[in-house]
């Protein structure tokens, strides 16, 4: 998806894209899986699909399991490029967090907070008092920060200051600023609040949750702005092979492929084509589930994202599950697929996982992959070569987008600018055209 994103906007850009693919279908690690049977294959299972689970034609299956925030960065991207007149999207239906063994739903409006039973009634006042100082914040704006200084003070003494228990700090943490682990505690407050600010105003825009998805899987996102790439000359290959990067004089000059040397100035692409560029930081297990029924206590909901706090399985990082269904032409009738994920911490990752998995119980059935985690070690300043990281086990699209926009900053030399995106198009194919 980087690269496809990149692509795009380098095309808008003015400059001469050629994208290469090594596989058959667009998106790399991001794609979805269709027809059924191609996902049995992928992680070797013997025999073909039940009956049971209908046409495989049905079934695009996400390989990375995300969701968008409705007012985050992608779907920003999305709107500024147009790219959304090739897609089509659903709100996810609940957000729920894991407190003692059972699943709450996470308060989406007041009416709700106040009915929650993962507060107290003075608990409820004191987040809700809190609510409202975060919803003011204004970074720009001192009359806003009431005593906090949002680049010293510590979201741990914002905490304090409203007075707030483990349990409320718990989901606030985890389940509306969407950290993984409890690092940022002792870290300046202002991103924190940031990440509650984005939360509350996704959820504003369509009120269920403050998530989208894509009828047709994620695999759509990575097409559509390899399409925004093509109307503007950029020229995509699938099932393309990479022999070898060409590097002269420790920069790169070409990439070649069959034979033939396609010359360039600049080159991006994720850690699998250049293993010696790249560090480990870490792996990742998901286990994708198909299911014949909704899951447990979410109200029968045909879509939603269940977190796990660190806290409440003794562990360092979170435990995720984003769960979709044949609502969003993603599964056969009747079918929900749910994908649970989580950073690996021991040596027996699918027992991390298992709290996940019981609350998905009975599972028809499970595919489970365990993937390296990458980050680039060669920045690009010298060969121009510009690595993306490996996807990581967050649930949106927050910091693939923080992602892009480090490659963009170091290829271009210039803050990546979603207004002057904008204008370039316009440049381009003038106004009148858009409409």
């Amino acid at each position: 998806l980087q690269e496809c994103i990149l692509s795009g906007i380098m095309s808008v850009n003015g400059k001469k894209v050629l994208h290469m693919d090594r596989n058959s279908y667009y998106g790399g690690e991001s794609a979805s899986i269709t027809p059924l049977e191609d996902l049995y294959k992928r992680f070797n299972l013997p025999g073909a699909p039940p009956e049971s689970m209908g046409r495989g034609r049905d079934w695009n299956v996400d390989l990375i399991p995300k969701f968008l925030m409705a007012n985050g960065q992608l779907v920003k991207m999305l709107l500024y490029t147009e790219v959304t007149r090739y897609l089509d999207f659903k709100v996810i239906e609940g957000s729920f967090v894991y407190k003692g063994g059972k699943i709450y739903k996470v308060p989406s409006t007041e009416a709700e907070a106040l009915a929650s039973s993962l507060m107290g009634l003075f608990e409820k006042r004191r987040f809700r008092k809190f609510l409202v100082y975060v919803a003011n914040f204004d970074e720009n704006d001192p009359k806003t920060f009431e005593g906090v200084d949002p680049k010293k003070t510590t979201m741990r003494d914002v905490y304090k200051k409203f007075d707030l228990g483990q349990d409320v700090i718990d989901f606030t943490g985890h389940a509306l600023a969407l950290y993984r682990t409890d690092d940022y505690l002792d870290q300046p407050c202002q991103e924190t609040i940031n990440r509650i600010k984005l939360y509350s105003e996704s959820l504003a825009r369509y009120g269920k949750s403050p998530y989208l998805y894509p009828l047709y899987g994620l695999g759509e996102l990575p097409q559509g702005f390899a399409r925004l790439s093509a109307i503007y000359g950029g020229t995509y290959m699938l099932n393309k092979p990479i022999e070898e990067i060409v590097i002269e004089n420790g920069k790169v000059v070409g990439v070649k492929s069959e034979g033939e040397v396609a010359r360039c100035k600049q080159l991006i692409c994720d850690p699998s084509y250049v293993s010696d560029r790249v560090t480990k930081v870490g792996q990742v297990i998901r286990v994708i589930c198909i299911l014949s029924h909704p899951i447990k206590n979410t109200n029968d909901a045909n879509s939603c994202q269940i977190i796990i706090p660190q806290n409440q399985v003794n562990r360092k990082s979170d435990i995720y599950v984003c769960m979709i269904s044949s609502a969003h032409n993603v599964a056969a009738q009747g079918k929900y697929i749910a994908i649970a994920s989580t950073t690996v911490e021991t040596a027996d990752p699918e027992k991390e996982i298992k709290p996940a998995l019981d609350l998905l119980e009975p599972i028809e059935q499970k595919f489970v992959s365990i993937s390296d985690l990458f980050a680039p070690t060669d920045l690009g300043t010298e060969s121009q070569i510009f690595i993306s990281r490996t996807y990581d086990a967050t649930t949106h699209f927050e910091t693939t987008c923080d992602d892009i926009k480090d490659i963009y900053k170091r290829m271009m030399g210039s803050e990546f600018d979603f207004e002057e995106m904008k204008r370039k198009k316009n440049d381009i194919y003038g106004e009148e055209e858009q409409q």
